[in-house]
């Protein structure tokens, strides 16, 4: 496909004058396109929603999230993979996000490996029937990403594709396209496009986690507790969802362990850690738990 038949690609008629104006013009100018980038996500909603319940079932026999991508889509990705352990208390390895020359290449982009399907097709081989591997492209022509949903497929795992470019030539089970057409700056879709793929990571991990009962209403009660501001955090949730005040969170964070559904739980329920914990194990949530111990949703 050549380049300048995507719509990402193509010349934006309102900033042809760009490096004419002043700051305050181009700052405008670059944030009213990130707009349209977030209602061009939002379009994207119904099957964004598709492939979390698709997802959800993948999870529920066992499987994990793997995300591929490169360039600016890749380094998405991993950021998005990061940061839902430490959010939602998830297992590592439940989101793993694979970047073409790995590490080193990650944070050296001269080594750029976009095309190289091969490797993709090599890193995908970790892929079980269970799992779910979702590839990002803006441009939707990504050979890495291609080698890894065709790898995907073969192994019989979800595939699914987050672009901002209708027609793509690769296949998946579920495409989610948000249509950003073209950037403010033609030839870097890391704005818009980035944005619109930030959106799409965010709100694909973050309802699979909802769904699978990471959170107790809208609550972060999984949350990983490794610095003072997240120690406060922990203590701002418990609060939030039992109506204890910040001393009594605090102490019942402690008599927990530390553990934010643990304390949630004793609170609400006023039953021994023990069989809070027990209750969290067999019912997978706060609000299942709850269920178990015969105590009223408090939300």
């Amino acid at each position: 496909m050549p380049p300048l038949t995507r719509s990402t690609e193509q010349r934006n008629p309102r900033t042809v004058d760009i490096d004419l104006w002043p700051s305050t013009e181009v700052v405008a100018a670059l944030l009213a396109e990130d707009a349209s980038a977030i209602q061009a996500a939002r379009g994207a909603a119904p099957r964004l929603a598709e492939a979390v319940d698709r997802a959800l079932d993948r999870l529920a026999k066992g499987g994990r999230v793997h995300y591929f991508g490169a360039g600016a889509s890749g380094r998405l990705a991993v950021l998005d993979a990061t940061e839902v352990t430490p959010t939602f208390g998830a297992a590592p390895g439940l989101f793993t996000a694979h970047f073409p020359g790995g590490a080193e290449a990650l944070v050296d982009p001269s080594i750029d490996h976009e095309d190289a399907y091969g490797l993709a097709y090599d890193d995908a081989s970790v892929l079980t029937a269970d799992d779910v591997a979702v590839g990002v492209t803006a441009s939707g022509t990504t050979q890495y990403v291609a080698g890894a949903l065709d790898r995907a497929r073969s192994a019989g795992a979800l595939s699914v594709l987050l672009t901002c470019e209708g027609g793509s030539p690769l296949a998946a089970d579920v495409t989610v396209v948000a249509a950003t057409g073209p950037e403010a700056v033609t030839g870097s879709t890391r704005l818009k496009a980035g944005t619109a793929t930030k959106v799409l990571l965010n709100a694909f991990s973050t309802a699979l986690m909802v769904r699978s009962g990471r959170t107790y209403s809208n609550l972060m009660v999984n949350v990983v507790t490794t610095n003072e501001k997240l120690n406060a955090r922990a203590v701002t949730i418990v609060a939030m969802a039992t109506g204890l005040d910040d001393a009594g969170a605090a102490a019942a964070l402690s008599e927990a362990s530390g553990e934010v559904p643990v304390a949630v739980l004793r609170a609400l329920s006023a039953r021994p850690a023990r069989e809070c914990r027990e209750a969290l194990r067999d019912g997978g949530s706060v609000r299942a738990a709850l269920a178990t111990l015969g105590t009223a949703d408090a939300r």
